[in-house]
């Protein structure tokens, strides 16, 4: 199975770099040197060159590169834009995949909302804060971007004597333009994986 992976990321480099948009450090946005292109992603710095991808130091799941490469192939000059921020459901043919996105992103976090309200400065720091929106509400809530033009709002509710607790996942308002929209319900799966990584750690 890795090295089906490993073909798709090769391939989709193939593509990008077949076709190399000339300013496309700038939709990214990173930075370039010939044909290294360097930016953030999922809180590590993330190299692209046509050989392949570095993603920190760290042994990752290659899902992480493959949704590197879709992100760099379909970059576009849209700016982000940061709010009102959506639910997944919200975007335009997210409905095949709107179960299993509440099944992998949220869900998983159900259980570690204690231990995540402990850790949220450290998971900030990580994957980069961004602004949670005005009247999010839950009990607490952060705002990290697994990508420069994707954020990624949680909302969390404790357990208490009436409910048990729950996690929301939240986009940055015109996060489907930067990847299609299977890629963005992975997007929220890897980043929830990535924030379970950071408070085991």
């Amino acid at each position: 199975m890795t090295d089906n992976y490993s073909k798709i990321v090769k391939a989709n480099l193939e593509r990008l770099y077949d076709r190399l948009p000339e300013n496309l450090e700038a939709m990214l946005p990173g930075e370039r040197r010939g044909d290294r292109f360097t930016f953030r992603a999922f809180g590590e710095e993330c190299v692209i060159t046509p050989q392949g991808i570095d993603l920190g130091d760290e042994d990752h799941s290659p899902i992480y590169r493959i949704l590197v490469s879709l992100y760099a192939l379909h970059a576009c000059p849209d700016p982000y834009v940061h709010a009102p921020f959506k639910a997944f459901k919200e975007f335009p043919d997210s409905m095949p995949y709107a179960g299993a996105f509440s099944t992998h992103t949220e869900t998983p976090l159900v259980p570690r909302v204690p231990k995540i309200k402990t850790q949220t400065a450290t998971i900030c720091e990580a994957l980069g804060a961004g602004e949670t929106p005005e009247g999010t509400g839950g009990d607490f809530s952060f705002t990290v971007f697994p990508f420069p033009k994707i954020a990624v709002c949680y909302i969390f509710y404790e357990a208490d004597d009436d409910f048990p607790a729950s996690v929301t996942c939240l986009f940055s308002n015109n996060a489907h333009r930067f990847l299609p929209i299977d890629g963005l319900a992975d997007v929220g799966e890897y980043t929830s994986k990535k924030i379970l990584n950071l408070i085991s750690a």
